[in-house]
């Protein structure tokens, strides 16, 4: 039997991208020929060998339009000289080329949405910048038959919205046995980007009211206005960045910290309907955590009860919500012990079987 080559295209680093990596070696040790392709920025940092093919573009463009105008460019023509069965749009910031490639080469393509690109919150906020990435979504996904995406309230938006039946799979992390937390220091903490609508801005004017600092992990378009923000009232002892950490640095920063943190702003449907990877990394790290109040989280909590949520982003509604956890020691003992047996349900081992079926299935129909 012949090995299918699956190509996988992203616009990020691949460096820090934990769902692909999932995703990338679980095909390749089911058999597949596997490539992912990304971009190369100037601090990049050497790929990790994984057991599967990784490239990265360089562009002379690194933001914004000329950066997305470039990016698809070269990713077009890097693919056009590349052999595959199938190829696989991550989000909408790579699906034109993958689209035409697919067409050119009469192979199979899928499309594979992290997020609702189009209601994301730093798109919907610029009615030129919504309408470009509308436009896109509106003529691509019902040309993408096979797809998936990271929660069912997602899957729904896409079905009702372009007729796109999507399967559902998760973005959990790999169990990781270990029962107890080694170390511990006494913060709050946020992974992931630090982009518009996150919420952070909330956080940081929350920690004037909290007795403990805030560790921020992660970067992103927000950065200037965080730090405004955090020098206006005089926060520099109490919130400290540590930037873009690689997977297995992350994970031990996570397991140190002592309550984290999982805010969105409600504006656009991507924020509302999301389930992100750090509600599960937190979950894998037993550390309870203070999430927003969304249809995603309350159906898992109302399951397992990890988390406590909060309905809006006042400071005052985050503050309270961080301290309850500082003084709530029976709580807080309750949330920890619910997260190390929600792990042995949520987690990649389980998820991981609808990825194989999902690829086995696309490859076994006819064309």
């Amino acid at each position: 039997m012949t090995v299918k080559r699956i190509l996988f295209t992203v616009t990020n680093d691949l460096n820090y991208d934990q769902r692909m990596q999932r995703i990338c070696s679980t095909l390749a040790e089911a058999g597949y020929d596997v490539l992912l392709v990304g971009r190369k920025l100037k601090t990049s940092l050497p790929l990790a060998n994984k057991n599967f093919e990784q490239r990265r573009l360089n562009c002379w463009f690194t933001r914004g339009k000329p950066f997305y105008a470039e990016f698809n460019i070269r990713l077009f023509f890097f693919l056009l000289f590349k052999n595959a069965d199938c190829i696989c749009a991550i989000d909408l910031d790579t699906i034109l080329p993958c689209y035409y490639i697919s067409k050119l080469k009469g192979i199979k393509r899928v499309y594979d949405a992290h997020e609702y690109f189009s209601q994301l919150d730093e798109v919907v906020s610029r009615p030129k910048i919504y309408r470009f990435w509308h436009r896109i979504e509106k003529k691509m996904l019902p040309r993408f038959k096979h797809g998936y995406t990271v929660c069912d309230s997602l899957a729904e938006q896409f079905n009702k919205n372009y007729g796109a039946s999507y399967k559902v799979i998760r973005n959990v992390p790999v169990l990781n046995e270990t029962k107890e937390r080694e170390s511990m220091d006494h913060v709050v903490l946020y992974q992931g980007a630090v982009n518009k609508g996150r919420g952070l801005d909330h956080v940081v004017l929350a920690m004037r009211e909290v007795s403990i600092p805030l560790w921020v992990c992660g970067s992103g378009n927000f950065m200037d206005e965080l730090n405004a923000i955090i020098h206006k009232n005089k926060l520099g002892q109490r919130v400290f960045f540590f930037g873009m950490l690689e997977p297995a640095e992350l994970r031990k920063k996570t397991a140190q910290s002592y309550i984290a943190i999982n805010p969105f702003e409600k504006t656009g449907l991507n924020q509302y309907l999301s389930l992100s990877n750090k509600f599960f990394d937190y979950i894998h790290a037993g550390v309870p955590q203070i999430t927003m109040n969304y249809p995603e989280y309350r159906k898992i909590n109302a399951q397992y009860r990890v988390a406590v949520l909060i309905d809006d982003l006042q400071p005052s509604t985050i503050s309270k919500a961080i301290n309850n956890l500082l003084t709530d020691s029976e709580l807080y003992l309750q949330l920890k012990q619910n997260c190390l047996k929600a792990k042995q349900e949520l987690n990649w081992e389980k998820e991981k079987c609808r990825l194989i079926d999902f690829y086995q299935a696309l490859f076994n129909e006819q064309r």
